[in-house]
């Protein structure tokens, strides 16, 4: 065949995406699964309700007695017999101690101040934003301002508009966490849960901090000049200030002291099985 007759045949779409019957056949093997699940299930409970039939061992009977386990047969827990039996209302009321301020105790005082930082942010960030805009606040969000300058020339940042949703979603957790939960978990539960828990420290630090208002009109030479001997100015701002420390505004130590103490201790005794949240 003549070379000027060859043609080269594009890829086609096809086989970068799967066809129709690799679906068919994925969506079968998936629905199998879901049958083979169900039946293994139900042999379980078939199986276990045969067994539950049979005798129970005088030893394992008195075992169960002695450590206060319960048995098939008689002293049934409360939950069983509840409209709704739902057993993790049960456990966590009974077991964990967990419920509407129960765990507001004395012994629990450390517990509370484990906490404090991470709910005096939250409740920081609601005043500030709160009295920053109090008409957004109290129509839901519907209505930003009743000004039009503030309409044409919104906040930005933190103090955004957009930002309303965030906050009450932060205060509704803080409000539930403190009353309703084990206080010591507030760190990791609003952490996980919410960005104003980082939000509102960067824009403290950018409100509050000269060192790094500085910046937006003069260059890093600034910190330069306190930077240790024979090492290059860093480009991070937060590594900016921590080389100059001393210089820093009262509020950027406490929350950077915060931050890196609360992620130091919580690597070291995390790793080594130690109680922390």
């Amino acid at each position: 065949m003549p070379s000027s007759q060859i043609t080269t045949q594009k890829p086609s779409l096809l086989l970068a995406w799967p066809p129709q019957a690799l679906w068919t056949n994925l969506w079968t093997v998936f629905w199998v699964a879901c049958l083979a699940g169900m039946l293994n299930t139900s042999c379980s409970l078939l199986s276990m309700a045969t067994c539950s039939a049979r005798p129970i061992p005088e030893p394992l009977v008195q075992l169960a007695v002695d450590k206060g386990y319960r048995i098939a047969e008689g002293n049934e827990p409360p939950w069983c017999f509840w409209d709704v039996p739902l057993i993790y209302s049960y456990i966590q009321d009974v077991y964990w101690n967990v419920g509407f301020l129960k765990y507001y105790e004395l012994r629990q005082v450390p517990n509370f101040l484990l906490a404090a930082p991470v709910a005096i942010l939250v409740v920081w960030a609601t005043w500030t934003y709160v009295t920053t805009h109090p008409w957004l606040c109290l129509t839901l969000g519907l209505q930003r301002s009743k000004n039009n300058k503030t309409l044409e020339n919104p906040d930005l940042g933190f103090l955004s508009p957009q930002v309303f949703v965030y906050l009450v979603h932060a205060a509704v957790l803080l409000l539930f966490g403190g009353l309703c939960m084990h206080v010591q978990v507030l760190t990791r539960f609003l952490g996980s849960s919410t960005p104003i828990v980082y939000w509102f420290p960067a824009h403290l630090l950018q409100d509050q901090e000269p060192l790094l208002r500085s910046l937006k009109t003069v260059p890093w030479k600034p910190l330069a000049e306190d930077s240790p001997p024979g090492q290059k100015v860093p480009r991070n701002p937060i590594m900016g200030l921590l080389y100059r420390w001393k210089t820093c505004s009262p509020v950027t130590r406490c929350i950077l002291g915060y931050f890196l103490t609360y992620w130091l201790l919580g690597l070291l005794l995390h790793c080594n099985f130690l109680p922390w949240t």
